[in-house]
């Protein structure tokens, strides 16, 4: 069910982002193409990794991804050791409630443990109580005192 993505998938893993763009209210911020993620993901000095959810095909849909995510390595001066950072995950709305947000996340910090990973690290809107309450369940600390720090480089 989950699996690495492909050079195949590029194109529709950069729909899904933009889609948790749309959901997060921030498509207009959105300026990546499909040739980036490709970059990134496929090329010589690759600098991240996703992981998709196929949706079987039937008589009524073609075959298409349920949802992805992707990440990329860390490194904590704290503990001497690598992590990895879930940049992006998301799964279509249709398929909700189907259980696909659980596995990936487990699938996610199953490679993180066979790593050998100190922790796995992700960041979530305030609004967004479904995903918290997962995340939550899931044995993640939100952590409320840290904030992001930003500065966009042109």
């Amino acid at each position: 069910m989950i699996r690495p993505a492909t050079p195949a998938d590029v194109a529709e893993i950069h729909e899904l982002v933009c889609d948790l763009a749309e959901f997060e209210k921030l498509r207009h911020t959105v300026v990546s193409t499909p040739d980036d993620f490709h970059a990134a993901l496929f090329g010589e000095r690759p600098l991240m990794e996703a992981v998709v959810v196929e949706q079987a095909a039937n008589a009524d849909t073609p075959g298409k991804l349920s949802a992805t995510a992707l990440f990329y390595p860390t490194f904590s001066t704290f503990t001497g050791k690598s992590g990895l950072w879930l940049e992006d995950v998301y799964v279509r709305p249709e398929c909700r409630g189907q259980g696909i947000g659980r596995a990936i996340l487990d699938h996610f910090l199953e490679l993180a443990r066979s790593r050998g990973c100190a922790r796995a690290e992700w960041s979530v809107l305030d609004w967004n109580t479904d995903a918290i309450r997962l995340y939550e369940n899931l044995g993640a600390s939100v952590m409320p005192d840290w904030r992001i720090a930003r500065v966009s480089i042109d």
